[in-house]
C-alpha cells in the first residue's frame, strides 16, 4: 500500500479550522482542505492537501492499493513539531488495516516541511517526495505580487515611496537650481526635506500629531472651554516673552558695561511674569469650568488660580529687587504676602470641601437608609 502523506509542519490545519489530526481517508482530508481553503484561501498548505487528494484519486484509478492521511506538527518550534509528526505518523500507521507493505509518498510545500523526511524514514519507506509549488508564485509574478501588496499598503507607501521619490527629486531639482544660480538652496531644501522626513518618522511625530489634531477635534466639538483657555494662553505667552525681550533691551541699554546673567534673567522675568501669570490663570480656569460642567469639580481645584498670584507675586518682586526698582522691605513683604496667600487658600478650600462632603454624607446615609428600609 503507497501511502500519500501530506505535511504541514507548522499546524495551519488545526490553528485555523479546529480539525483534529491526523486525518485519515479522502473524504475527511477532502473535508479538512475545503475547511482550510475557506479560512485562509492564501494558505500553501490547502494546495498541499489537494495535491494529496490528486494523487490519491489518480493511483486508485488505476486500481493501486493507496490511502491519504495529513499529519501535523505545531508552530512553538522545528524538534518539537517533528517528534509531533512523527507521533502522528505512527498513529496513521497503526489505523491502516492492511496486510501489505506500507510505504509513503510524502507531499510537502517547501523545504521547511521537508525536514521531518528523516522522521518519517524511520517508521516507514519512502517512496518520493512531492513539493507543491504555486505557479502565480514563481518568479516574475510573485515579483509583482509582493510589489503590488507593498503599494496597496498606506504605510509602506509612507515609508519607503516618500523617501525615494525625494532622493529621485534631487537631480532635476539641482538642475533647475543650476538654471535659477541657486544649486545650494535647492539641494539644501531637497536634503532638508528628506531629513526632516526621517527624523519625523523615526520619532514617531506623524501619529502624535494626528492624536493631537484628533485630541484638537474633539475638544472642540464637545465645547470645551479648555481649548479656548490654551489658545489664549498662547496669545498671552507670546506677549509675554516679546515683553520681556524689550525690557531685556532696555535693561542693557541703560546699564554700563556688561550685564550679568542673573540680571539678564531677572529683566526677562519683570517684563514678562505678568502676561506668564495671566496665561496660567487663563488654562487654570479653563480647565475648573470644564470639570465643573462635567460634574467632576473639586474645591480644591480653586487652589490652583491663588497659586498663579502668588508666585507671580513673588517672581515680580525679587525680579524688580535685582533690577534695584524696590527695596528689601518690599521683597520681604512680597515674599510674606504670597506664602500667605498660598497658605490661607489651600486651608480655606480644604476646610470647605471637608464641611461641603460631611453635609453631603447625611443625606447620602438618609438615602441609603430609605433603600433599606424599602427593601425591607
Amino acid at each position: 500500500m503507497l501511502l500519500v502523506l501530506c505535511v504541514d509542519l507548522d499546524d495551519d490545519l488545526g490553528r485555523k479550522t479546529g480539525f483534529s489530526t491526523p486525518v485519515i481517508g479522502r473524504d475527511p482530508v477532502e473535508e479538512a482542505a475545503v475547511a482550510l481553503a475557506t479560512a485562509d484561501p492564501e494558505d500553501s498548505d490547502v494546495n498541499v492537501i489537494f495535491q494529496g487528494l490528486h494523487i490519491y484519486d489518480d493511483l486508485s484509478d488505476r486500481d493501486e492499493s493507496v490511502e491519504v492521511a495529513v499529519v501535523t506538527g505545531n508552530d512553538e518550534g522545528d524538534v518539537k513539531a517533528n517528534r509531533e509528526v512523527g507521533d502522528e505518523v505512527d498513529t496513521v500507521l497503526a489505523s491502516v488495516s492492511t496486510a501489505e507493505d506500507v510505504t509513503a509518498l510524502v507531499v510537502t510545500d517547501g523545504a521547511q516541511d521537508e525536514s521531518v523526511i528523516p522522521i518519517i524514514r524511520s517508521r516507514v519507506p519512502i517512496d518520493g517526495v512531492r513539493r507543491v509549488v504555486v505557479r502565480q508564485a514563481q518568479n516574475l509574478e510573485s515579483m509583482y505580487y509582493t510589489i503590488k501588496q507593498v503599494l496597496d499598503d498606506p504605510e509602506t507607501r509612507g515609508t519607503v515611496l516618500i523617501p525615494l521619490g525625494i532622493l529621485l527629486l534631487i537631480y532635476p531639482l539641482a538642475l533647475i537650481g543650476s538654471a535659477l544660480d541657486m544649486p545650494g538652496f535647492v539641494l539644501g531644501t531637497t536634503s532638508a526635506l528628506l531629513g526632516l522626513y526621517l527624523i519625523s518618522r523615526g520619532l514617531g511625530l506623524g501619529e502624535r500629531l494626528d492624536d493631537t489634531v484628533e485630541r484638537t477635534r474633539r475638544l472642540l466639538y464637545a465645547g470645551r472651554t479648555t481649548l479656548l483657555a490654551y489658545v489664549v494662553a498662547a496669545a498671552l505667552f507670546v506677549l509675554g516673552a516679546v515683553s520681556g525681550l524689550d525690557t531685556l533691551d532696555g535693561v542693557q541699554e541703560t546699564t554700563p558695561g556688561r550685564v550679568g546673567a542673573p540680571v539678564m534673567l531677572a529683566a526677562f522675568v519683570y517684563g514678562s511674569i505678568q502676561w506668564f501669570a495671566a496665561a496660567a490663570l487663563t488654562t487654570s480656569l479653563g480647565q475648573i469650568t470644564d470639570e465643573y460642567i462635567a460634574g467632576r469639580f473639586e474645591w480644591r481645584y480653586l487652589n490652583a488660580p491663588f497659586y498663579v498670584i502668588s508666585i507671580a507675586f513673588v517672581l515680580h518682586a525679587v525680579s524688580a529687587y535685582f533690577l534695584d526698582v524696590v527695596e528689601m522691605s518690599y521683597l520681604a513683604m512680597a515674599l510674606t504676602a504670597g506664602t500667605l496667600l498660598g497658605i490661607v487658600s489651600t486651608l480655606a478650600f480644604a476646610v470647605l470641601e471637608s464641611r461641603f462632603s460631611e453635609s453631603s454624607d447625611p443625606e447620602q446615609d438618609v438615602e441609603e437608609g430609605t433603600r433599606d428600609f424599602d427593601g425591607a
